[in-house]
């Protein structure tokens, strides 16, 4: 096989360097707590270097709990469908953690991951603090 067709098959399988673990992390509050896996994109990257991170949230719509993170993630493609347990970037500093299922108007949202436990303990009105941590 002709080097340049392999070089351009390593690099279309991403096989130019070792395989990142997507990486877990812990969402927890004075109601319980669900463990997530991140997204493999450089927002989630991004979120990730934040931790340990605590981030005061209120209920959005009886759909989602929002906050303010510290400061903006990178800008990646957005998505207007949302499932439940899902992660998200509403705008540049704006996580969301969604407890149901639905769409969000434009420009819609970057994921940034999904959660693994019962994100149903989310599912009630009213404000919440929230901490997230690496679970490695």
């Amino acid at each position: 096989m002709p080097k340049t067709i392999l070089a351009s098959a390593v690099v279309a399988l991403g096989l130019t360097g070792p395989v990142m673990a997507q990486e877990s992390i812990r969402i927890s509050s004075a109601w319980g707590e669900v463990t997530a896996t991140l997204a493999d994109n450089e927002a989630a990257r991004s979120l990730a270097r934040m931790l340990p991170l605590t981030i005061e949230m209120s209920d959005h719509l009886r759909q989602e709990k929002t906050g303010n993170l510290p400061s903006a993630l990178p800008e990646l493609t957005r998505q207007r469908d949302f499932s439940v347990g899902m992660l998200g970037l509403w705008s540049a500093d704006h996580f969301v953690i969604y407890y149901r299922s639905g769409r969000v108007p434009a420009p819609g949202i970057i994921i940034l991951g999904q959660t693994t436990g019962d994100v149903s303990l989310f599912d009630r009105p009213g404000p919440i603090t929230a901490t997230l941590e690496k679970t490695d």
